[in-house]
């Protein structure tokens, strides 16, 4: 990749020059004076702390894990006696209920994962495009993230297509990338992942915008199983029910709202002439 971006670097300054009458060996110095060595500072300066935020990230997520599994009776009892004990068998259900669903999501992201991961693998296999089932892999993980992932994911193909094979390329992997995605979209996600929460496509990108506003890319991941669980307890809930049928994805008919009730005035109108 160094080569190649060392080639395009010296025919862009050819081009340049030519356009300009500016000898490339001027902009060369000039870089190397004043514009690389200011990148190169805030570069290296981004990458010690991005490093420094990623080992410290990767040593606290293991330890949150276990001291919330470890702490899992106590979370539940104390759950438990904030509500009377008339109240505990429904809580019970919610929480169990709750515990399926993120189990299922789980589930369903993975399948998602494995299928978009041989799909994006085989895509790149049949353009010769070198590394196919690493970039397919790495695709996939990607495209976990919602909206940005897959934007991320498509920017790493072109890249790698561009300096392992030609600029031509970069427009296969990228109709091939879309391919991918209309039939992750309209396929996979669907029936795969939508499916087990049973959150309609509008609540689910509102809900994940949302997130993505107030905690970044977590937030976008998390947001879709959160509002699974809000469901499943407005679904237990007496008076928060209708609220829990409009996250749901069933979608009644228009029968049942407009025809029967089109009907019921034509009756009356005819019942009147008579």
């Amino acid at each position: 990749m160094k080569i190649k971006f060392n080639e395009m670097s010296d025919q862009f300054l050819k081009w340049f020059s030519g356009k300009t009458n500016v000898k490339s060996s001027t902009i060369e110095n000039w870089i190397l004076t004043n514009g690389y060595n200011q990148l190169g500072g805030m570069i290296t300066g981004k990458n010690i702390s991005m490093a420094g935020k990623l080992a410290a990230t990767s040593l606290l997520i293991p330890v949150y894990l276990c001291m919330i599994l470890y702490f899992k009776p106590l979370f539940v009892e104390f759950i438990l006696r904030l509500f009377q004990f008339k109240h505990h068998k429904a809580l019970e259900e919610v929480l169990g209920s709750t515990k399926k669903i993120i189990q299922s999501y789980l589930v369903g992201l993975s399948v998602e994962l494995v299928i978009v991961a041989i799909l994006n693998s085989v895509g790149l296999y049949i353009l010769g495009i070198e590394y196919a089932i690493l970039l397919g892999v790495l695709g996939a993980i990607l495209n976990l993230i919602p909206y940005l992932g897959g934007i991320l994911g498509v920017l790493v193909f072109m890249i790698v297509a561009l300096v392992t094979k030609s600029p031509v390329h970069m427009f296969y992997v990228m109709g091939m990338y879309s391919f991918i995605q209309f039939i992750d979209n309209n396929l996979i996600v669907p029936r795969v992942v939508a499916s087990r929460v049973q959150i309609n496509a509008l609540v689910s990108i509102i809900v994940v915008l949302v997130g993505g506003a107030i905690w970044g890319i977590t937030g976008m991941f998390l947001s879709i199983p959160f509002i699974a669980i809000i469901k499943v307890i407005f679904d237990h809930i007496e008076g928060l029910k209708p609220w829990g049928f409009l996250l749901g994805d069933i979608v009644p008919t228009k029968k049942k709202y407009i025809v029967k009730p089109a009907l019921e005035l034509v009756s009356k109108l005819v019942r009147s002439k008579h």
